[in-house]
């Protein structure tokens, strides 16, 4: 996979047109929705809907759920509170051109809109990299180290690490939409998806791409890699102190505690490998398989995390049943 590809892995094949040697300085970029799939064009739209829907209503739930209930007023709850701050940035981020390139046939999107949309897309994905490594340090503080929880993990610490996290993923992201403004563009300017991907837009200059390339591979590896690496080290360290409590039934308590947020890890993870592995071992796929595991990755976490912890938490789950399953009088 070339270093460019690896910034994001919904990158889904090579584009195709008249790359000749004529520069000019482009105003606009061409969209492309799922051409392979013109019968089925209202099903999708009807689709995408629906997980736009369930994301955005399930994770203003949760934040109304953690800001109304006094017992949801903890770090790990601060944690959530954000995740879902985030995912509702992931869903808005891609809606207003997903939508119009389904719904509406509107394919053509401004340059710097497409640059703009591309720094939040990839911004909101770096933040929640973050914040799942924040919530395992979480877990691991109220297992490893329980009576040292409060004063560890403060609210003005929590608040600390929340700001750092943004800050980061800014700092992080905010160079490469000026990285690709200063290059020239051809004039076959169409993207793979319905939305703007930095791996997208950076196989479009007719310049010198080494920079970018490089400055990706960055970022790729000091966030994801190191977050992924300090996530798992973390639950090797749980599963240390776990397995040395006697009680077998203790055990699997303590381990419930940590099964919403290793659901939420897999659900942010997994997509992300699979779409990388696909494009790497699957260049012979139709197109479409390529932009469908490119979707999975963008709208799955989004949609599944409200629904995993409102399961997996006790406390949302009373609220819920407050809210709309006990009888009124």
């Amino acid at each position: 996979m070339e270093e460019d590809e690896i910034l994001d892995p919904c990158y889904s094949g090579t584009l195709t047109g008249n790359f000749g040697t004529n520069i000019s300085s482009t105003t606009s970029f061409t969209l492309t929705g799922f051409p392979e799939m013109e019968g089925l064009q209202h099903w999708l739209a009807t689709l995408l809907l629906l997980l736009y829907a369930i994301s955005i209503l399930g994770n203003i739930l949760i934040l109304f759920i953690i800001k109304e209930e006094q017992s949801l007023q903890q770090p790990m709850y601060y944690f959530l509170y954000l995740l879902s701050v985030n995912d509702l940035g992931v869903s808005f981020s891609t809606l207003p051109t997903v939508l119009a390139a389904l719904c509406f046939h509107a394919l053509e999107i401004a340059f710097d809109a497409c640059l703009t949309q591309m720094f939040f897309i990839h911004f909101f994905s770096w933040t929640e990299s973050g914040i799942q490594l924040a919530m395992s340090f979480d877990h691991y503080v109220a297992i490893c180290n329980p009576l040292r929880y409060s004063s560890v993990l403060t609210d003005i610490r929590v608040a600390h690490m929340g700001i750092s996290i943004i800050i980061c993923s800014f700092c992080m992201v905010f160079p490469l939409p000026f990285l690709l403004k200063r290059l020239p563009f051809c004039k076959a300017n169409v993207l793979n998806h319905s939305y703007c991907l930095h791996p997208d837009l950076i196989r479009l200059p007719c310049g010198d791409t080494t920079i970018n390339s490089m400055y990706g591979l960055f970022i790729v590896i000091s966030a994801f890699g190191v977050d992924s690496v300090l996530i798992l080290l973390s639950y090797v360290l749980i599963l240390r102190s776990v397995l040395a409590i006697a009680s077998q039934e203790e055990r699997l308590k303590i381990l419930n505690t940590c099964v919403s947020h290793i659901c939420a890890v897999l659900i942010f993870y997994v997509p992300m490998v699979s779409v990388s592995m696909v494009h790497r071992f699957g260049k012979h796929a139709p197109e479409y398989v390529h932009k469908f595991m490119s979707l999975v990755y963008v709208f799955v976490p989004p949609m599944l995390n409200p629904i995993i912890y409102s399961i997996k938490t006790k406390e949302i789950r009373k609220r819920l049943y407050k809210m709309f399953l006990k009888p009124k009088l």
